[in-house]
């Protein structure tokens, strides 16, 4: 039903749809907004309660004592199993859908980079399928502890980063990745799939509908990193990412998107003006659309493990990859695009 130019939801929507939108809206929520939601009820606890107050002294002791696991490989999957396979996520998986696809397996002894493109508003595609089991990605990929890389700022804000931490997630600073890189996991796994978002927030701010962004060409230290440690580069498109909301775009040089960058560089976080649907309307809200993303993970890129890669050969690699990137969309896009002739990627 449309009034007024905003086209309503049905009143009989069933529940299990209802739930769906729900679980988006609060990822959504809790993901945009989870560093000041942590401080400003960490600063409530302090400062008006009586008992609690104390608890949170000794939070900060367990803070402290904690401090680094994000760097050393996330908390053991013991501790992560529960909130990974909750209900909760998979209403918000069945949301769009999300689906992952494998094109190929992987050697499960290996420890694997997972080079994600593009990344979209919030990166839902790839949080769907790496950063719970619902889709199986552990079951898919046997063997293989898969971690996502998470901006590091999340894991210094209280309360919000054992959040992030439950959900297997790692840091993205150069640590973090060096020990992801050259370590084995616990058991029962043999091999690592550590999962990096290339693009980075940066990236979110070229997300409209119906394109395909990359700033691939000014990130390479990904590739300098898996030379030093040997590591095989997997390239892993998320198809539909894009669609799922659409923001206003400021075109490089815009004073729009001067401020963006400005802001990005100061809170680590883009900020953007997205454009979504609401509860019981399609036309304006928060909320992400109800499109399909899907995950297709191709195959790896071998790489030799050099102590001192060279320039030359981190942009060789670069190529490689980049051209392997152009192959899996090209590849694919015609499964899970519409008009997909008229799609191209862009580098920017």
């Amino acid at each position: 039903m449309e009034m007024l130019g905003i086209k309503f939801a049905p009143l009989n929507v069933p529940l299990k749809r209802r739930l769906e939108t729900l679980s988006a809206a609060v990822w959504f929520i809790w993901l945009s907004a989870g560093d000041l939601l942590g401080y400003l009820i960490t600063a409530y606890l302090l400062f008006y309660t009586t008992i609690i107050r104390y608890f949170m002294l000794l939070y900060f002791l367990w803070m402290y004592y904690d401090w680094d696991t994000g760097n050393k490989g996330g908390r053991s999957e013991r501790w992560t199993r529960w909130l990974r396979n909750c209900t909760w996520f998979q209403y918000y998986c069945d949301y769009f859908p999300v689906t992952l696809v494998k094109t190929t397996d992987l050697d499960p002894t290996k420890n694997y980079l997972f080079c994600c493109v593009p990344h979209g508003i919030l990166s839902t595609g790839v949080f769907g399928a790496f950063g719970t089991d619902i889709l199986g990605c552990k079951e898919t990929f046997p063997g293989l502890d898969v971690r996502i890389v998470v901006l590091d700022q999340h894991f210094k804000i209280p309360l919000f980063r054992d959040y992030v931490l439950m959900n297997g997630g790692v840091s993205s600073n150069e640590e973090s990745l060096n020990y992801q890189l050259s370590t084995k996991p616990e058991p029962p796994f043999t091999g690592r799939a550590t999962v990096l978002i290339v693009g980075g927030a940066a990236e979110s701010l070229e997300c409209t509908l119906g394109t395909y962004r990359l700033l691939l060409k000014r990130r390479k230290g990904f590739v300098k990193l898996a030379l030093k440690h040997g590591s095989p580069l997997v390239p892993v498109f998320s198809f539909g990412e894009t669609d799922i909301y659409d923001q206003v775009y400021g075109p490089e040089g815009s004073r729009l998107k001067k401020i963006q960058h400005y802001i990005r560089k100061y809170i680590g976080l883009a900020p953007i003006l997205l454009k979504g649907r609401g509860f019981f309307q399609y036309s304006f809200g928060i909320i992400p659309h109800r499109k399909p993303v899907t995950i297709v993970v191709g195959s790896p890129l071998e790489l030799p493990k050099l102590s001192e890669p060279t320039k030359e050969k981190i942009d060789e690699y670069h190529e490689k990859f980049t051209t392997k990137v152009i192959d899996l969309f090209e590849t694919h896009k015609h499964k899970y695009i519409k008009d997909a002739d008229s799609v191209h990627l862009e580098f920017l």
